[in-house]
């Protein structure tokens, strides 16, 4: 039998991860059967699950990587960025693979409802969830030491209130309404966080 590649591997992999992310996007976490998945990644129940254990464990690979994605950006332009991105009108969102943004949006309140109702997967979920804060505040700390963030808050808590801002914009998109007059308000949120030097009188 030939071995398969790395490369192959990896294709497959991102290929299940993409077909899962508009099917869990679509269905829910429960909606989404091992069918339904079949049909979405275009691959067979086998296929799916010798790259991962099950269900759980393939939701939970989807929502880090998205995760990874988020830090990524956080870590070179801000969370800011991220929620700036959210707001594009384009079939790519978060990913340069063409990836809807509406499909992330629906991963992530897929994450927020079991995080309330499953205390097992709230206890995996902790340890991956770590990374988007840790990136925003090694972001804020960076602007902090250039003079470009306001020093009279602590980073932790200007990082608390970015990442709640976040999540109200993702619940925002998510039901669905209208997105065309947010970028003042985002334009707002950096602000607060920036640095205001006095002028000279």
């Amino acid at each position: 039998m030939p071995r398969v590649s790395q490369d192959h591997l990896d294709a497959r992999r991102r290929q299940i991860l993409d077909g899962a992310r508009s099917c869990f996007a679509r269905f829910g976490y429960e909606g989404a059967t091992v069918r339904r998945l079949e049909e979405a990644t275009g691959l067979s129940r086998g296929a799916i699950f010798h790259h991962f254990r099950d269900k759980e464990s393939l939701f939970l690979a989807l929502a880090e990587d998205d995760a990874h994605r988020m830090a990524d950006i956080v870590a070179e332009q801000g969370l800011v960025q991220v929620m700036r991105e959210l707001l594009v009108d384009r079939p790519d969102g978060l990913d340069p693979e063409h990836e809807h943004p509406a499909d992330w949006l629906g991963t992530r309140l897929e994450v927020s409802r079991r995080l309330r109702t499953d205390p097992e997967f709230r206890a995996r979920w902790a340890e991956r969830s770590q990374q988007l804060t840790t990136a925003t505040r090694q972001r804020l700390h960076r602007q902090r030491e250039s003079g470009n963030l306001r020093d009279d808050v602590p980073v932790e808590i200007l990082s608390s209130f970015l990442e709640l801002v976040l999540e109200g914009l993702v619940s925002h998109l998510a039901m669905g309404l209208p997105a065309d007059d947010l970028e003042p308000v985002l334009d707002l949120v950096e602000e607060t966080v920036r640095r205001h030097r006095r002028t000279a009188p």
